[in-house]
C-alpha cells in the first residue's frame, strides 16, 4: 500500500503532487507572496485520500462519466456494468481505475510514468487494458498529463483526470465568484438522469454559451431547463479543431488573485462539473468542511455515454491500435 506524496517542482515555485492510489492529483501549490496556497480540493494526508471521494484528482476509467443504464453492446455482446450512479454507470464502476494503486517510476525530477493492468472483465469490461500515464511539470507552469492505453480484444476506453479547482485556495469558500469560458460552441445536453439525449447543439443564443467568460453565479442562478435539472453545471462541450486552433478548450480564473487555469487537450470533449452535491458532511484540507459548489471540476474527456450514440466519436478500442491523449492544465498566478 503505497502512501507516498510524489512531488513534482518548477523554477517558478509551483508545486503539483500525487499518489499512486487512483493516480490521484494530491495538491497543486501556487507562489503567493512569501507563501504557498493549494488550488486543489481533497484532503490534507494521504490516509484520509484513500478512505475520502476516490474522485479527486484521480484517473477515472475504463470509462469515465456516465454510460446509460450501465448497458453496452459490443461486437454482438451486451455487457452490463455495476449501476453506481442511480441506473446509470460512473467513472468505470466502483472498482474503477480510481480506487485502484498505480505502479509509479521515476523519469526525472519532474517527470514520472504511471501503469495500470485492467485484467479481463474487470468490473465487467471485455479484454485486458494496459493504460500508462505520465505526468510532468515545465517551467510554462503547464502540468502534462499523456495517456496511453491498449487492449488484446475490442473494448470501450475514455480516461480523464478528474481534479477540482479553488483558485482562492482549498476551503476559501465556493467558486462561484470564479469566471469561465469554454471555447466550444457545440454541447451535448442532458436528459433527466444525466445521459446526453443524443444530440449535439449549438450554444449560440442559449445559457449554455461560454464562448465569453461568465461569472459562474450568474450562470447557475439562471432559469434554465438545462441547469435547473441538476442544479449547477455538469456538462460536456464539444470540441473541434476549430475550437482548439492555438486556445485552450477553456479557461477559469478568479478576478481578485488573478489566479488561472487554462485546460488544453486532445480529447474530443470537456466535461465541467459545478460540485453541487457537497454538502459539507464531507471534510477536506485543514478540516474544512467541503460545501455545495465549493471546487469546480474541470474533466477533458470522450462524450459522456459515447458507446451508445453512433453519432458521438467512438470509445471503441480494438486491438493493435492505441489509445492516446493528452491533458495540460497551465497554471497563472
Amino acid at each position: 500500500m503505497d502512501k507516498r506524496i510524489y512531488q513534482l517542482k518548477n523554477k517558478h515555485g509551483l508545486v503539483v503532487e500525487f499518489l499512486s492510489h487512483g493516480a490521484r492529483i494530491f495538491s497543486v501549490k501556487v507562489p503567493d507572496k512569501n507563501d504557498l496556497v493549494d488550488i486543489l480540493i481533497g484532503y490534507d494526508t494521504p490516509e484520509e485520500a484513500i478512505k475520502g471521494d476516490v474522485y479527486f484528482g484521480a484517473i477515472c476509467g475504463r470509462v469515465a462519466n456516465r454510460i446509460a443504464k450501465g448497458k453496452f453492446t459490443l461486437d454482438g455482446v451486451e455487457y452490463q456494468l455495476v449501476q453506481n450512479d442511480g441506473e446509470n454507470a460512473l467513472h468505470g464502476g466502483p472498482n474503477g481505475f480510481q480506487t485502484r494503486y498505480w505502479d509509479v517510476s521515476k523519469i526525472d525530477d519532474n517527470t514520472y510514468k504511471l501503469n495500470l493492468t485492467s485484467p479481463e472483465g474487470e468490473e465487467n469490461y471485455p479484454g485486458e487494458l494496459k493504460v500508462e500515464v505520465i505526468y510532468s511539470l515545465n517551467n510554462k507552469n503547464e502540468f502534462c498529463i499523456d495517456i496511453a492505453a491498449k487492449t488484446n480484444k475490442s473494448t470501450i476506453v475514455n480516461l480523464t483526470c478528474h481534479p477540482y479547482f479553488n483558485l482562492k485556495g482549498a476551503g476559501k469558500g465556493d467558486v462561484l465568484d470564479h469566471f469561465l469560458q469554454i471555447n466550444a460552441y457545440k454541447i451535448t445536453p442532458l436528459n433527466e438522469t444525466s445521459i446526453p439525449t443524443g444530440e449535439i447543439l449549438k450554444v449560440g443564443g442559449t445559457k449554455m454559451d461560454f464562448r465569453n467568460q461568465r461569472l459562474l453565479s450568474d450562470v447557475v442562478k439562471k432559469v434554465d431547463h438545462q441547469i435547473n435539472q441538476i442544479g449547477g453545471l455538469n456538462h460536456n462541450w464539444a470540441l473541434t479543431k476549430d475550437d482548439m486552433n492555438n486556445k485552450p478548450a477553456l479557461k477559469l480564473t478568479e478576478p481578485i488573485s488573478g489566479r488561472s487555469v487554462e485546460l488544453y487537450t486532445t480529447q474530443p470533449g470537456v466535461q465541467v462539473y459545478t460540485a453541487m452535491h457537497f454538502d459539507g458532511s464531507e471534510k477536506g484540507k485543514k478540516g474544512i468542511p467541503i460545501e455545495a459548489f465549493g471546487g469546480i471540476a474541470l474533466e477533458a474527456q470522450n462524450y459522456p455515454d459515447a458507446i451508445n450514440h453512433e453519432n458521438f466519436p467512438s470509445p471503441i478500442l480494438k486491438p493493435g491500435e492505441l489509445y492516446c491523449h493528452k491533458i495540460v492544465y497551465k497554471f497563472g498566478f
